[in-house]
This record gives C-alpha cells, sequence and structure tokens, in this order.
C-alpha cells in the first residue's frame, strides 16, 4: 500500500507487514521524516541498511573482539608517547671560550694501596695545576674488596709543583713530624745553611731540587719516624677505592676546557720543570705494580636525563707484571634545555682504550690514563612534548585503521565462506 504526501514534501512511501522502505527528500535516518534540500542525501557516504537485512557470524564477532584488544593496546601506546617527554637533537659548531670542565670520577683499585696512588693532572697548555685543590676522597679495600677505613677525605699526591706529601701522609695516617723548634737535617741537599727538612716530604723534595734520586730511605730520621715503608709494607695487599672531582681550590673553577690528561699512578709525582712531569718510583722499591681497576663512574659535566657515560662499569684485569692502561676520550659540548626553559651545559663523551705490558720503566709508566680531547662541535637537546593535536590525530588514526583494516578481514572471510558453501551445494 502506498500513499503520497506531497503537502509534507514526501515523494512516496510503501508499507507491508514485514518491513517498511522511506524514501523522503532530505532524510538523514531511516524512518524520519526532516525537511531539507531535495539533492543532500547524494552526499551521504555512510549508506544505511535495515536492520533486517543484516547478518551476524562467529567469525565477525572473533574479528570485532580482536580489533577492539588491538585498538585497546595501541591507544594506551599513543597516550604513553603523548605523556613521555620527546627529546630534540641538533648540532652546531662550539663557539664558547674560556670555560671550564668538571670530571668527576670513581675507580676503584683492586691491588694498589691508597698509600702509594698518585693523582696528576696536565693539559696541553703545560697547565699542572699548581696551588690547586682538588676533592678526592680515599678508602682502604681489603683484599676481598671490603672497605677497611670509611670515606675519609684527602687530598691525593696532585702535582703542583711543590711535591706536597703532607695530605697524602695524614690520611695513610703516618705518625707526626719533628716539631718543638727542631731543624731537621736535609742531608746535604739543603740550599742554604739555615733550612730544615722536618718531614721526610721536605727531604725528598730537597733531594729533588738536587736533581738526586732518593733511593733509600732508611737512614732518613724523618722517613723513620713517618713509618712510609712501614706503612707501605702494612697496605701492600690491600686495594683503594679513589672518588672525587677535579676542581680549583680558591675560586672552585674547574680544569681547563682544552685537551689533557689525568692518570693514576703509583709513586712520587714532581715537576723539574715546566710543562715536564716525572714520576719517582724508586723511592716504592718495585718493579711491579698490579694496575687492576673498575671505573665505577666516569663523566665530564653534570648529569643530565638520558646521558650515557661509556665507561661505567668498566672492569680491567691485569695479566701481566705491570701495565698502562690508557683511555682516550672525546668530550663533546652539550647543552640541555628542559622543558621549563632551564638550560645545562655539560658535557657527554665516547672512548677508545689501549693496554700497554711494561717490562721494568723502558716503555711508559704503569697507570690508568686518561687523555681527553673537546669536539668542535656542540650538541644541542631540547625537551618537548607532543602536541594536543598530534595526539588526537594519532588516535583518530588508530581508531579509523583498526576499524576498516577488521572490516576487511571480516568481509573477506564471510565472501570466502559463503563462496565454498555455495560450491558445497
Amino acid at each position: 500500500m502506498c500513499r503520497k504526501f506531497e503537502e509534507q514534501g514526501v515523494d512516496w512511501v510503501c508499507q507491508d507487514g514485514l518491513s517498511s522502505f522511506q524514501q523522503v527528500v532530505g532524510f538523514l535516518s531511516v524512518g524520519r521524516p526532516t525537511l531539507c534540500w531535495p539533492r543532500l542525501r547524494e552526499f551521504d557516504i555512510y549508506p544505511k541498511t535495515i536492520q533486517d537485512f543484516q547478518v551476524r557470524t562467529l567469525a565477525g564477532a572473533v574479528v570485532s573482539i580482536l580489533g577492539f584488544l588491538i585498538m585497546f593496546v595501541l591507544i594506551l601506546g599513543e597516550i604513553n608517547l603523548y605523556l613521555t617527554i620527546q627529546t630534540d637533537h641538533e648540532l652546531s659548531v662550539d663557539t664558547s671560550r674560556g670555560e671550564k670542565l668538571q670530571i668527576n670520577f670513581n675507580i676503584t683499585f683492586h691491588a694498589m694501596p691508597c698509600t702509594i696512588i698518585s693523582l696528576d693532572t696536565m693539559d696541553i697548555s703545560g697547565e699542572q695545576h699548581i696551588d690547586v685543590h682538588h676533592e678526592v676522597y680515599k678508602q682502604r679495600l681489603d683484599v676481598d674488596g671490603n672497605v677497611i677505613l670509611l670515606l675519609s677525605r684527602a687530598c691525593l699526591n696532585v702535582t703542583n709543583g711543590s711535591g706536597d706529601f703532607t695530605t697524602l701522609r695524614a690520611h695513610a695516617g703516618f705518625d707526626a713530624p719533628l716539631t718543638g723548634g727542631e731543624c731537621g737535617s736535609c742531608y746535604g741537599a739543603e740550599e742554604s745553611p739555615d733550612e730544615c727538612c722536618n718531614t721526610c716530604d721536605s727531604v725528598r723534595e730537597a733531594y729533588r731540587r738536587r736533581g738526586w734520586a732518593f733511593v733509600n730511605s732508611d737512614g732518613i730520621v724523618q722517613c723513620k719516624t713517618e713509618g712510609f715503608l712501614l706503612k707501605m709494607q702494612e697496605e701492600r695487599h690491600e686495594g683503594c677505592r679513589v672518588v672525587g672531582t677535579l676542581q680549583a681550590r680558591l675560586t672552585r673553577e674547574q680544569v681547563n676546557k682544552v685537551a689533557g690528561n689525568f692518570h693514576f699512578s703509583p709513586g712520587k709525582s714532581f715537576s723539574q720543570q715546566v710543562g715536564v712531569h716525572f714520576q719517582d718510583l724508586l723511592v716504592l722499591r718495585k718493579t711491579d705494580y698490579n694496575v687492576s681497576h673498575a671505573i665505577n663512574h666516569l663523566s665530564f659535566g653534570r648529569k643530565y636525563p638520558g646521558r650515557v657515560n661509556p665507561l661505567d662499569g668498566v672492569v680491567r684485569i691485569c695479566e701481566f707484571r705491570s701495565a698502562m692502561y690508557q683511555y682516550f676520550v672525546k668530550v663533546v659540548p652539550t647543552q640541555y634545555q628542559y622543558r621549563n626553559g632551564t638550560i645545562l651545559s655539560t658535557n657527554q663523551f665516547s672512548t677508545t682504550e689501549n693496554t700497554r705490558q711494561l717490562e721494568g720503566f723502558t716503555r711508559g709508566l704503569p697507570g690508568v690514563f686518561f687523555f681527553y680531547d673537546l669536539s668542535p662541535i656542540k650538541a644541542t637537546l631540547a625537551e618537548r612534548n607532543n602536541s594536543f593535536l598530534h595526539f588526537l590525530t594519532g588516535l583518530c588514526a588508530i581508531i579509523g585503521g583498526v576499524f576498516t583494516v577488521m572490516g576487511i578481514i571480516d568481509s573477506t572471510i564471510y565472501t570466502g565462506t559463503s563462496s565454498s558453501r555455495c560450491f558445497l551445494l
């Protein structure tokens, strides 16, 4: 049965007892006549079907559930990506000048006692950090690596032109030097008749100025009083953990931002002339040194999020009587910018290494050496978050993409099963 409704803009309506089909000008949904432009329905890209003609299958249900699970996982990943801080990287020429370089280290020597370890620094300008104080801490370790003494502050034997061993001796627990106004003998090395040598170090320094080798300290009263050799004998089976930051004593400035090196080695360090560095090993009365070590931490500058220090956790066991470990470090100036606008100037680095076996002292000095050089390229890292518009676009892409792909899969399965049934019939 059909009836016309010309006054309402309806072309025609047909009804029967089972289903109904309505064609109305401007219909936006089935069964709801709406007065609109006559040809607006031609732009509808979502055609509707009568519910009676829809077919639901078990395969379609499985595909739908799988699609929702995939959609859920992808949406969680998109949310996590939106909340995660992204970092943009940029390279440029480093034009900074006159800056200082901060070096942080934590190194364990398994078979070298704290008494004999010397820390020295130099750079290509010849500067040996004269009258510079380094914040260094030492821990005595037993043969099993357990701490013998609590962490205590001590200035290691830092080459400063004067060869001052006082702080090292104080840390090791040596007896007090000559006091009470006594004037100790320099054993022929004094430069003037009234010069006094009240400590073993002052005698050693007087010998250094004369260019004499300080070989035997058994006949030196000051050395006997301080028990230097006795202390070395007591600690000969110990190890040492050295922790610190290289920085200036008065201005708190770091070492110059130029290529240079710092190294840990046994013996007494001194400088005979500007730019020339010497290590006196005769006083230790040994020809072989086990310089096995573990680099717990080594960095240049302050820490920033995501920084990787390639030498952290490196362990090297010395298999020779004596060896020289060399680490060649390329330091890259780095500027890290936080989201709030704070800028942190620091460094990152890459490294290569080399090990040299030593026989006597003819080919090098036993110890651990770090040679660093500055890269002319600066890396700039800037934090950022993904925009909300980007997040919304990602969500739409996930929902639309999964819905479309699952629809194609369901349609393929349904078509295949229908064709197979027709073939069997």
